[in-house]
């Protein structure tokens, strides 16, 4: 799919259906509030930024956004919970993450599971998306569309690392996400689950070694300044689910949904390519103070056999049709 066009599309018909339409609806004066833990000029809160001017815009002056950056409303699973409930009204954050209430999420942070972003796009936009989309109204959310967040990378303190041993024994900060424990797990680090709001402080006060995030999350947060060695690892890619609260898509007529949705898929071409474009410039400005690696010849395909048993450990978890069925996507693009 196109996209410069409507990215979700396909979906917008679920998501009309989930409540009858108000006839003759007129849109009315609404505020909402919009979470997220990246600060400020982040590739995700510009997206945000965009979508609020253009709901802004779309609705007349009346459909108003405010974002609140930084987590200042909580971390990613305190603000996931209170989108669910209502309190908070939309929010960006790694699809992974929403694996603890739909496991088939899961897939999303399987290691090297995309090679480029093309493959990203065609598999988030189209029927692999869509599906994992389908789950969430059940669980309180709406999802809108996929932001980007790019490719994550390791860093650390410690050591150079060039090989698939040299991640041994390092103590690693990793989302709280069981995909990521078992992934750091099984290549011999101590895999240490943290809010993202934490680690800062975390490896500034040595009490873990690195982490893993794309480049514009490491520049942005300014973690080189806590960090020595950087490896361009591209273990895991990071779609970024763009959420709306049911109990607040509930409340909305059919105008008012029309807006937000066109609003989500505007912004959602606009931030991927802000992020791709921030990862680019992020990591030149990573080379300034970070001593920078790639993995060696052969070392990837190291990684890859070692990271073998969580792969099918989880595609078991997430259910082997739709592994198949992922795998299967996958495939068909690659030919």
């Amino acid at each position: 799919m196109n996209c410069t066009k409507h990215v979700f599309a396909a979906a917008t018909a679920l998501f009309y259906a989930l409540v009858p339409a108000h006839a003759g609806a007129e849109v009315r004066d609404l505020a909402f509030r919009w979470a997220t833990t990246n600060p400020s000029g982040h590739p995700v809160v510009r997206g945000g930024v965009k979508f609020s001017e253009l709901v802004e815009k779309k609705s007349g002056g009346k459909m108003i956004v405010k974002l609140y950056t930084g987590g200042v409303l909580g971390s990613d699973h305190q603000v996931l919970s209170s989108v669910q409930r209502g309190a908070v009204d939309f929010t960006t954050m790694n699809s992974g993450i929403l694996q603890s209430l739909v496991k088939e999420f899961a897939v999303v942070d399987f290691p090297f599971l995309f090679n480029d972003v093309n493959e990203v796009d065609a598999i988030m936009d189209g029927p692999v998306g869509k599906r994992l989309a389908d789950k969430l109204p059940e669980k309180g959310l709406v999802n809108l569309a996929y932001y980007d967040l790019g490719f994550r990378n390791l860093t650390n303190s410690k050591r150079p690392v060039r090989t698939a041993a040299d991640i041994a024994g390092l103590k690693i900060r990793v989302i709280q996400s069981p995909t990521y424990i078992d992934t750091f797990t099984a290549l011999g680090a101590e895999a240490v689950p943290m809010a993202f709001t934490e680690v800062y402080s975390a490896l500034e006060q040595k009490k873990i070694d690195g982490q893993e995030n794309p480049f514009a999350v490491i520049a942005s947060n300014k973690l080189d300044a806590v960090q020595k060695y950087l490896t361009e690892t591209r273990h895991i890619y990071n779609p970024q689910s763009f959420l709306m609260s049911k109990a607040t898509w509930d409340r909305l007529n059919e105008d008012e949904r029309k807006i937000i949705l066109d609003a989500a898929n505007e912004s959602a071409v606009f931030q991927r390519k802000v992020s791709r474009e921030a990862q680019d410039r992020s990591l030149a400005s990573i080379r300034k103070t970070l001593l920078v690696d790639e993995l060696a010849p052969g070392e990837v395909e190291k990684i890859r056999a070692k990271l073998k048993p969580v792969v099918e450990k989880y595609s078991a978890s997430i259910g082997e049709e739709f592994a198949k069925f992922v795998f299967g996507e996958i495939a068909r693009l690659r030919k």
